[in-house]
């Protein structure tokens, strides 16, 4: 029988006094109140997952999602490098702000997690009600018949199928957990085992929506709550600009933490512009 890793409490946060006092006005909104808490790709940094728009992020076209159905080479170029992408990806451990929010949401003041990421360093970390409102890169799902599957499956298949394929040297991840790939000659792609249908990671690609029940379930955490921390998105994708909208026409408190400007600083109660890691473990000393 599984057994799930325990909570490990954050160690102590090191914080300057600037932060400091902004994470004391940050506990003083928050306490006593249910916080709801949506992340982006800014809380993973710290585990070796790169975000898209912070300072150093690799500058790239994203696969679309048209594109990956219409053009069979691209399928192959985007199979290649997630497989090679999968075994950084699946290796990175959650962080001390992963942590801090499991630590949260067990002790209470958090009702759940709401995640642009595709990780699942949430999840890992010990948080129990995580909607992965993007979809995670440990499932693969067929695009004809629905079956879905294990990444860990569908990567031995690739492996066996192209022995060839290795990681070059010095590879650098990207943010949905791929690399870059220019050789895909030869390239077999599995197809699903049930239907030979196309398969895809589930995860949401650009020019896909956001699945309506995941969206629900997200907007339910955030009316249940009557404060919301932001941490590590930019807000720059609409998933994340309409739970904003849906705390800020409440009036509730809003957090926003995030190194550098996001679309949400206009609307937020208080902004914190530091490392997700050190701040969110700041919160989690203070209010538990």
């Amino acid at each position: 029988m599984a057994v799930a890793n325990p909570v490990r409490r954050p160690g102590p946060a090191r914080l300057d006094a600037a932060t400091s006092a902004l994470v004391d006005q940050a506990e003083a909104m928050l306490r006593g109140r249910t916080i709801a808490v949506l992340t982006g790709a800014g809380v993973s940094t710290d585990s070796g997952i790169p975000d898209y728009r912070g300072e150093g992020a690799p500058a790239r076209s994203p696969m679309t999602f048209q594109t990956f159905l219409d053009d069979e080479r691209a399928r192959q170029r985007y199979w290649a490098g997630s497989h090679l992408g999968w075994r950084h990806f699946s290796a990175a451990e959650p962080n001390a702000g992963h942590k801090a929010l499991a630590d949260l949401e067990l002790r209470g003041p958090v009702n759940g997690i709401v995640t642009q990421n595709v990780d699942g360093l949430h999840l890992r970390a010990g948080s129990r009600h995580v909607v992965d409102i993007h979809g995670s890169m440990d499932r693969v799902r067929c695009l004809h018949c629905g079956q879905t599957f294990a990444r860990v499956d569908i990567a031995a298949r690739m492996a066996a199928a192209n022995p060839w394929l290795e990681a070059p040297e010095g590879v650098r991840l990207n943010p949905d957990g791929d690399v870059d790939v220019d050789a895909v000659d030869g390239m077999v792609v599995p197809a699903c085992s049930v239907c030979a249908g196309v398969l895809k990671p589930e995860v949401v690609f650009f020019g896909e929506f956001v699945p309506t029940e995941k969206f629900r379930e997200a907007a339910a955490l955030v009316r249940q709550a009557d404060a919301l921390v932001i941490a590590g998105s930019s807000l720059v994708v609409n998933s994340g600009i309409r739970l904003l909208d849906q705390a800020s026409k409440r009036r509730i408190p809003i957090v926003v933490v995030n190194r550098g400007e996001t679309k949400g600083d206009s609307r937020a109660t208080l902004k914190i512009d530091a490392g997700t890691s050190e701040v969110l473990a700041g919160l989690a000393e203070r209010l538990t």
